[in-house]
């Protein structure tokens, strides 16, 4: 690793070098600052200070315009007409281009577009303009108009007039150049340390549950024998069971295996694969020998049955509970009447829960009468959550594609993919006699819906719009919008 330092310094030094031929990089605040907020989104005080502050590369005169269109609109359109009526000094004598030394920065909050227009000494390319624009879209998303405007005018001023030794290209061209110096010492290094990093925490994460497992191994042969297997949700528990004895005898091969490694081995990827899937193995194990000892304990209402009904409870009182929270975000149409669903449903359940437990208690009601309740609990809780879903769809989607994208993503979540939406295996009676999709939950409802509105959200800004409309004539001025 010595001798790729001292690679990295010695190709730093040339690259320092190279910048230092450059001329020096001047650093001008602007000379006016122009702003026309028709929205009546932004907040002067803190607006004005800080572009005042912003440093371009040459003296600029900073526009911002903001007003209320639609969807629809041409923001490249209205901010032409805009100019020719009120701000006839932001067009070129000729009338054909932005004039020389201008900045426009545009936002249309309910029509949701942001626009960047340049005189012809200050264009960018069409590159770099969607680059300035898409600085501010995650703020402009968040309705954070004042902030969002602050950082796509920071970004123009990086981009504006920039010299050639600070442009993306040189650097990329730069750095790439030392990275491909040392890629092949330093970059191997590094994987391989983490590989072996990644396969000891792997093993080491194995273990605590193989060791779980083989201790209670004769106690979970135990509570298997004794699960009535007249009970729908005990037979179904027995079924898991039949293959226990092979999955830890899989297990105990795959612990031989990865503890024969070397250290050299465990540097490999395929060990780090083997690792995990050892890891994985016996967390499953783990977890049945704990549903399994609960289906005893509370099928046949031993001395453990009260804590082993409390671990049944929880994952619908962990979801009863994160329905304020999942209500409470952007987005999230909080004040509908299928969020008001779900709150009343919440109060009910929880009124619910106490009335199950205690006739449980007194006998009332037996052990699989109360986990058929908590089952149709559930099974109302996600039907309600796909109504919200649907609320909650209809109101951030655009139209019917943008819908069909973010159903795809919620039922996508629902189905269940590990690697991209983190499901795993829920250690409870119902999570082991019903599949993982059967159950919606809140952390699987905003999982989806989350990801819905960032595809949405890159559709959206994934074109902008150059022309200036029917009205534009033949104005040719550099600028562009996009949607965020």
């Amino acid at each position: 690793m010595g001798n790729v330092r001292k690679v990295v310094g010695l190709l730093a030094l040339v690259l320092i070098g190279l910048v230092g031929t450059g001329p020096a990089a001047q650093a001008v605040t602007p000379v006016e600052i122009v702003v026309e907020d028709r929205a009546g989104v932004l907040d002067r005080n803190t607006l004005l200070p800080a572009v005042q502050a912003i440093e371009f590369y040459e003296p600029t005169k900073v526009a911002v315009y903001t007003y209320n269109g639609s969807a629809s609109d041409n923001l490249n359109e209205e901010v032409l007409r805009f100019a020719r009526t009120e701000h006839p000094e932001w067009i070129s004598e000729d009338g054909q281009k932005w004039a020389n030394g201008l900045f426009i920065f545009a936002v249309d909050p309910v029509g949701r577009h942001v626009g960047t227009y340049m005189g012809e000494d200050r264009k960018v390319s069409p590159e770099q303009r969607e680059d300035i624009q898409n600085a501010s879209k995650e703020l402009l998303r968040d309705a954070q108009w004042t902030e969002g405007t602050i950082a796509g005018i920071q970004r123009g001023a990086e981009l504006i007039n920039q010299p050639w030794y600070r442009s993306t290209a040189f650097l990329v061209v730069a750095w790439t150049s030392v990275a491909a110096a040392v890629a092949g010492a330093g970059t191997w290094l590094i994987v391989r340390w983490r590989t072996r990093v990644g396969s000891r925490k792997e093993i080491a994460r194995g273990d605590a549950s193989y060791s779980n497992v083989s201790m209670d191994l004769q106690v979970t042969e135990l509570n298997a024998g004794t699960i009535p297997d007249t009970s729908r949700y005990g037979s179904t528990v027995l079924e898991k069971h039949r293959t226990f004895m092979a999955k830890y005898n899989t297990a105990t091969g795959l612990a031989n295996q990865v503890h024969a490694l070397s250290p050299r081995g465990l540097s490999r990827r395929p060990n780090l694969k083997l690792a995990r899937s050892y890891a994985d193995a016996a967390a499953e194990l783990d977890a049945l020998d704990d549903v399994i000892a609960d289906t005893n304990a509370l099928l046949n209402r031993g001395s453990a049955w009260a804590p082993a009904w409390d671990r049944q409870l929880a994952p619908f009182r962990a979801d009863l509970a994160a329905i304020e929270q999942m209500l409470s975000k952007r987005n999230a149409e909080g004040d509908s009447a299928t969020a008001a669903a779900l709150r009343s449903f919440r109060d009910e359940s929880h009124r619910e829960i106490e009335r199950w437990t205690a006739e449980l208690s007194d006998g009332t009601i037996t052990p699989e009468t109360a986990l058929d309740r908590l089952r149709d609990a559930r099974t109302h809780l996600s039907e309600l959550l796909k109504n919200h879903a649907d609320t909650v769809i209809a109101g951030f989607a655009k139209n019917e594609k943008e819908a069909r994208l973010m159903h795809r993503e919620m039922e996508s979540a629902q189905a269940g993919n590990k690697a991209k939406y983190g499901r795993t295996y829920e250690p409870s009676i119902l999570g082991t006699v019903y599949p993982s999709y059967y159950f919606l939950s809140v952390p699987t409802f905003n999982s989806g819906f989350t990801s819905g509105v960032s595809s949405v959200s890159s559709a959206r800004g994934g074109g902008s719009t150059t022309g200036y409309g029917s009205s534009g004539g033949s104005f040719s001025g550099s600028g562009s919008s996009s949607s965020f």
